[in-house]
């Protein structure tokens, strides 16, 4: 007699062990990333390619082209706007300064390093509640008013107040209207002659609707120092 049971032919079908998937699993993921590089290295040298052409062109052609365009143009603008006088430099009618004799226009305080520092433009950042803010304009209220006693007109805020800059070398019309008296009498000479030379040297408003009116401080000063000098 046959028997009915029978061994398992050996080209049967055998299931694939753990290690073997494993392997086939690390195989796909070569093949993946061996794709992915093979996708990307091609995309590699133009990104290069357009960062060195834009880093020569943005970074440096152009840079120097506008700094050319400007010294041609406009050296003086292009240089800091720097006053010259007689051989001399005196300053820049972009940045104020300090003045503090009484023949002479006073600007408004500075919180810019020690006074009108340009590599610390800043302001005061005090808020109006802060009795250090009180302080500070009380001392300056006290400053003009030593210098001139006779003068019982309103302090313009300005004149007691610091920019956000630190650095403004204006002040209003009516700041400046302010000192008028007290410049003529040590200078010896009329109200009518300073605010003459005040009127010169403000500026209006730019395109005739921006900003506000504006007096150049420094650009006074030297004004009535050449006056003077003349007289």
């Amino acid at each position: 007699m046959q028997s009915n049971h029978s061994l398992p032919s050996s080209n049967a079908t055998q299931p694939a062990s753990p290690m073997n998937a494993e392997h086939s699993h690390i195989d796909d993921n070569e093949s993946v990333v061996l794709d992915q590089t093979a996708t990307r290295m091609p995309m590699l040298k133009p990104a290069l390619s357009l960062f060195i052409v834009l880093a020569i062109t943005l970074g440096l052609c152009y840079p120097l082209l506008m700094t050319g365009v400007a010294q041609v143009t406009m050296p003086n603008k292009a240089n800091g706007s720097m006053i010259d006088q007689n051989g001399s430099l005196v300053g820049s009618t972009l940045i104020g300064q300090t003045f503090d004799q009484p023949e002479y226009l006073w600007t408004r305080p500075s919180a810019a390093g020690d006074g009108y520092d340009a590599a610390q433009s800043s302001g005061s950042n005090l808020g109006p509640l802060n009795p250090e803010l009180v302080t500070n304009v009380e001392t300056q209220v006290q400053k003009l008013k030593a210098a001139d006693p006779q003068n019982t007109a309103p302090i313009p805020l300005d004149l007691v107040t610091m920019s956000g800059s630190g650095l403004d070398p204006h002040i209003s019309p009516a700041a400046a209207a302010w000192q008028v008296n007290r410049v003529a009498r040590i200078r010896g000479i009329s109200s009518e002659q300073v605010q003459k030379v005040i009127d010169e040297h403000t500026e209006g408003r730019q395109l005739h609707w921006l900003g506000e009116p504006r007096v150049n401080v420094l650009a006074v000063n030297l004004a009535l120092d050449e006056m003077s000098g003349s007289n």
